[in-house]
């Protein structure tokens, strides 16, 4: 296929949405985790009947069933807002439709969480504000039958064919991560002239939000606070480094871009209605490529199946960047944990407060000594300060003061928005003073002897 062509065609997927005139709206998911209380595994019979009791409740319409005829996504056709489950079905999302205004999502959210709630509540069941369900172990961890989860499921767990085979990845051994890490998305319109200015700078931000927002803790890991980076990064979806994670190199204009994009592997598509997933391959390689061999599921089995790339698979390049450009013009935030419950707009309010204000906090960044001073880079700040033990390099007070920097000039874009909307990040002020995060508190009270359950039950007010 003609480079041209490929080039084209990403251009026009993801670049071209970025120059369209449109008034910059804001798009918020939030995964949560379902948990027994009792510590036994989720019953999927109860979270099916739950749903649809929400859906008569608020008037959602069935967007998505599973191969059992089991509404497992719905929307309203009014605010866009929409309920569905993750990977599995004791990890709900809802995506809260396109809005200019926090704290009427905020209350809309609210609603949608304490009706689900006081289902949950007879049978011991709860949602929570955790990036890491705690009974990963105990509940069954089984796909939602559907094509796409199916196939998800497959690619993951394919990881063992390539061990020791020309991956440099160091597999971690959950490649069921997708049914029990849950994160607080946000994706917000980005504007042709600035795009490349928001994904530097926003990826030099990466090592601070790990302090803020870190909620994912994983006992297999004890040393890290944000365990669901780790888990992506270790998994087939890390097979390519350029499909996960941070870019290692400034980007230098929208070509870089382009390049970038091109870097990136597909390891699905679909053909007759199924899903075919193979090793990733660069989108470049891709479509260069006469025959891809791969695998898809008949209803019983997996079965190897040939096809012939074609431009119109690039609709199936997935990718997990922190700072990932979608087909419609966004820029979605993917690195931010679920966050408690209480605190579940600190997320988009971070991220809007300082798109207010790029250059400020692109001139804020490029003169911060606190931990760029020390000759290591954005991503290995990143992973650094997402453990619970800070460098000894790291002054701690000129890490505060850095902090609360990055604070007011997000407080302060908030104020311009004129809606009060500065006050939800009041949690942040907090987390940064003490140098604390969700995971690090739980951490350290559940070493005093306190239970798990306290932990659930308190991230899960709202």
């Amino acid at each position: 296929m003609d480079k041209a062509v490929v080039d084209k065609a990403i251009f026009d997927k993801y670049i071209e949405p970025t120059r369209k005139k449109r008034e910059k709206c804001i798009g918020i998911e939030i995964e949560m985790p379902i948990i027994d209380l009792g510590g036994k595994p989720v019953e999927e019979s109860i979270v099916i009947k739950m749903a649809d009791a929400f859906r008569e409740e608020f008037g959602f319409k069935a967007v998505g069933r599973d191969a059992d005829g089991n509404v497992n996504s719905m929307a309203d056709e009014i605010t866009g807002d929409d309920l569905s489950f993750d990977c599995a079905y004791s990890n709900l999302e809802l995506s809260m439709g396109k809005a200019d205004d926090l704290f009427k999502v905020k209350e809309r959210f609210e609603r949608y969480y304490s009706f689900i709630n006081r289902y949950f509540s007879p049978y011991g069941y709860t949602l929570t504000g955790m990036g890491i369900n705690p009974n990963y172990n105990i509940n069954y961890n089984k796909p939602i039958p559907n094509e796409r989860y199916r196939m998800l499921y497959h690619f993951l767990h394919s990881y063992k064919s390539h061990k020791g085979e020309g991956s440099e990845v160091l597999f971690f051994n959950r490649p069921d991560f997708g049914t029990f890490t849950s994160a607080s998305q946000v994706q917000i319109d980005v504007d042709h002239d600035e795009l490349i200015d928001v994904i530097n700078t926003f990826g030099r931000l990466e090592p601070y939000k790990a302090l803020l927002f870190a909620n994912s803790y994983l006992p297999e890991k004890p040393e890290l606070l944000c365990s669901r980076n780790m888990l992506w990064e270790h998994s087939m979806q890390g097979y390519n480094p350029h499909n996960i994670g941070m870019f290692e190199h400034e980007l230098k204009s929208v070509d870089d871009l382009v390049e970038y994009i091109k870097s990136q592997s597909i390891y699905c598509t679909m053909r007759d209605g199924r899903y075919i997933d193979f090793t990733p391959v660069p989108v470049e390689q891709f479509m260069q490529t006469d025959k891809i061999t791969g695998e898809y599921f008949d209803g019983e089995k997996y079965c190897e199946t040939e096809f012939t790339p074609c431009i119109e698979d690039l609709e199936y390049l997935r990718t997990f960047k922190f700072e990932d450009l979608t087909f419609r013009g966004t820029i979605e935030f993917r690195s931010s944990c679920c966050q408690p419950v209480s605190d579940s707009m600190t997320v988009a309010a971070f991220h809007i407060g300082l798109l207010a204000d790029v250059p400020a906090l692109k001139a804020l960044l490029k003169s911060d000594t606190a931990i760029y001073s020390h000759g290591y880079s954005a991503s290995e700040l990143q992973k650094l300060l997402s453990k619970r033990e800070l460098p000894e390099f790291i002054d701690k007070q000129e890490l505060k003061n850095e902090l609360k920097a990055i604070l007011a000039l997000a407080s302060k874009g908030l104020e311009k928005r004129g809606l009060g909307e500065e006050k939800l990040l009041l949690p942040l002020y907090e987390r940064a003073a003490a140098l604390e995060n969700p995971a690090k508190r739980m951490i350290e009270g559940l070493e005093k002897g306190e239970s798990i359950n306290k932990y659930i039950l308190e991230y899960s007010k709202v």
